[in-house]
């Protein structure tokens, strides 16, 4: 075999699997233009958008919950309002699975969005930073925390600095919770 046949056959090959590796978390109808995501929202237009069942839970206190797991393999929970809807959101891929998950709100990008991009990208807003220790679920990693109009936006990084969390809230979340 000639040395460019080889080479276009490996260069295809990790195409394969680049792509396969890299998912779409299928929000689009749930974000605005500016790529935020449109709040209140319900969980039977959630889940008929993602195109998987809503689970129901309750929290220690008896709050209401409700998250879904998405076919990309991100997972999105939120508590519930006593009218069942929904002003705030939490995006998080479980398990530290290795995958790629694009389309989310500010066109973030779950294990490929680094702190540098993110602290670039967010450099308007009053940036707080803080590392998170051995206690936190993302030892050696990175909170960034900010408040974008009414809300308040919360990305975690693992200690390759690589996105693993977002939040988006009506109240500042303490490390801890997290």
């Amino acid at each position: 075999m000639n040395t460019v046949a080889y080479r276009l056959i490996l260069f295809f090959q990790f195409l394969a699997l680049f792509s396969f590796a890299q998912q779409n978390a299928g929000l689009n109808t749930l974000l605005n233009k500016n790529q935020e995501f449109i709040f209140p929202q319900t969980p039977k237009k959630i889940s008929a958008i993602l195109g998987v069942k809503t689970v129901f839970y309750e929290d220690a206190n008896e709050q209401p919950y409700a998250k879904w797991l998405s076919k990309s393999g991100l997972e999105l929970y939120c508590s519930l309002k006593e009218d069942r809807t929904i002003d705030e959101m939490f995006f998080i891929i479980k398990d530290d699975r290795p995958i790629v998950v694009e389309g989310l709100p500010f066109n973030l990008v779950m294990n490929r969005t680094t702190l540098q991009q993110s602290m670039l990208k967010f450099s308007k807003y009053k940036i707080k930073k803080e590392k998170l220790d051995e206690g936190y679920e993302y030892p050696g990693g990175t909170r960034l925390f900010f408040k974008k109009g009414d809300r308040f936006i919360t990305l975690l990084f693992d200690s390759k600095n690589l996105l693993k969390f977002l939040s988006i809230t009506n109240e500042i979340i303490g490390s801890a919770v997290n």
